[in-house]
């Protein structure tokens, strides 16, 4: 299988640090409400949010799943550098559909991920849900399989260097889109290094998932600041 953030990896991290200083506390906030029993961070990339689940629920055991090498070579150093989460935090190389999970958790953090799964994946995740377990997962745009041009999302500096991040979307048929990303590295006013890559992503929108929970007997609630897109799913209590 492909790994889209085998070029990436190494600016990732860096480049989602402030994302995750807006999420974190939101997120942190959300997890209360869930059930006692293992919690599932999927995608978790190079662990940030790990982190704040380990914080917010400091004696749940948490399965931290991301498929991409790159990203899980971070996330696994990450964890294994703080000795009260080495016992505390597994991690799994699989997709979601070959992962093997308890027959029931707590809960699932899905950050920023969404739109790597397929649907059969997302029907996964649904069921995994039941009874009683609640997931916090944010929608990010587009909705719609349009064009979103080029914008700058990141600009930082490290040590001598400063680091941009852009990207733009292509639709890619009628459910998906192709994020095409650039990542620069300059010295002064010199560009020094550029890496590109791109990935797919499955649009979804609030309306969608909605109507797909409800196939599960799932309710969406939002939570968290607007602009952050944040949304708990659980049992709808009028099924």
């Amino acid at each position: 299988m492909t790994d889209p953030y085998e070029r990436s990896a190494e600016f990732v991290d860096v480049m989602m640090a402030p994302h995750w200083e807006a999420l974190g506390p939101p997120l942190a906030k959300a997890l209360q409400a869930f059930e006692p029993g293992p919690v599932v961070d999927l995608g978790a990339g190079g662990g940030l949010g790990t982190l704040v689940i380990a914080e917010a629920l400091p004696d749940a055991e948490i399965i931290a799943i991301e498929p991409s090498l790159a990203l899980r070579s971070v996330l696994t150093a990450r964890m294994s550098e703080r000795p009260a989460l080495r016992d505390r935090v597994t991690v799994l190389p699989e997709g979601l559909l070959q992962a093997a999970l308890p027959p029931r958790v707590g809960g699932v953090i899905a950050m920023n991920v969404i739109g790597h799964l397929t649907p059969e994946e997302r029907h996964r995740l649904w069921d995994l849900l039941a009874p009683g377990g609640r997931a916090v997962l944010n929608l990010q745009p587009p909705a719609e399989p349009v064009e979103v041009p080029m914008a700058r999302f990141a600009d930082l500096r490290l040590g001598r260097h400063r680091y941009e991040g852009w990207g733009r979307a292509e639709p890619a048929g009628p459910g998906s889109v192709t994020w095409h990303m650039a990542y620069r590295v300059y010295e002064g006013e010199r560009l020094i290094r550029e890496i590109t890559t791109a990935y797919a992503w499955r649009v979804l929108g609030e309306r969608a998932l909605r109507e797909e929970l409800a196939e599960h007997g799932l309710a969406l609630t939002p939570t968290g600041p607007e602009d952050l897109g944040m949304y708990m799913i659980e049992e709808d209590a009028h099924v």
